[in-house]
């Protein structure tokens, strides 16, 4: 049994002769922080398609705890344990808070279509144990009152909580965040941090996260990738990709020395 809960060898996927990720590697730690930069075009979001099989490698393997996924398609990857959110929030808008994060539960409901279309006891029973998981966590992260809102109506910073927490109502091992504080204000930043480490400690899940956000990247991961091109040009703890010249110069240029 493998000592990572994901695991990532020479990934290559190629669109029309073009390395849009080439000979990519990640061993994934249980409750570690993992953080993809790099410029826009770099090949993050197209891992992130990768390892949930938007996007099937022409090279390369990906396991989830020792599993080969190959031959996985999307919903299997979900199963065993990889749940993601995306750069453009994709919640139902019309549902409540409530019904958002059932739907996250619902990935592992226990009736049947059967039960479902004729309304037997077993749907009711099950419908009502996932009402109540789903209020429990709306309740740990100070949701609970927003529970009845219309997810429409929400401020952008509480429906990207929303979709986190919907994501982890499917119970993963791992989390994948594509650029999650964006377009967020510095108190909203602050709070998806504290949400993040909570999330951590709490269940020890893994995250991977991609964030042009420097100074919540550099906080919030215990090691981080840098990309360009498709290709990994350095990697290493945050203090240690702070001090790489060449990252520094061409991916957090000013922006990260002027906030630092």
């Amino acid at each position: 049994m493998s000592n990572y809960v994901l695991e990532c060898y020479n990934l290559n996927l190629l669109f029309k002769n073009h390395h849009a990720v080439k000979d990519f590697n990640l061993q994934v730690e249980k409750g570690k922080t993992y953080g993809l930069i790099g410029p826009n075009g770099a090949g993050k979001t197209t891992v992130l398609n990768l390892l949930t099989r938007v996007y099937k490698q022409n090279l390369g393997d990906i396991f989830i705890n020792g599993k080969n996924t190959r031959k996985w398609d999307s919903t299997q990857i979900n199963r065993h344990g990889i749940a993601r959110t995306f750069q453009n929030i994709r919640l139902f808008k019309e549902m409540t808070v409530l019904e958002n994060t059932m739907v996250g539960f619902h990935n592992n409901q226990k009736y049947s279509l059967f039960d479902s279309i004729f309304r037997t006891p077993k749907y009711f029973s099950e419908e009502k144990k996932i009402k109540n998981k789903s209020l429990e966590l709306l309740s740990i992260f100070g949701m609970e009152n927003k529970a009845d809102c219309l997810s429409k109506n929400l401020s952008y910073g509480a429906q990207r909580m929303v979709e986190i927490l919907r994501a982890l109502a499917t119970d993963p091992s791992i989390l994948l965040l594509d650029e999650p504080a964006a377009g967020m204000n510095s108190s909203e930043t602050m709070n998806l941090f504290e949400v993040i480490n909570k999330i951590k400690n709490k269940f020890e899940i893994s995250f991977i996260i991609i964030e042009h956000n420097m100074n919540f990247i550099m906080k919030i991961c215990d090691y981080i990738y840098v990309l360009n091109r498709g290709e990994t040009i350095a990697k290493g703890k945050p203090e240690e990709i702070q001090k790489n010249k060449e990252v520094e110069t061409a991916y957090l240029g000013g922006q990260y020395a002027e906030n630092k």
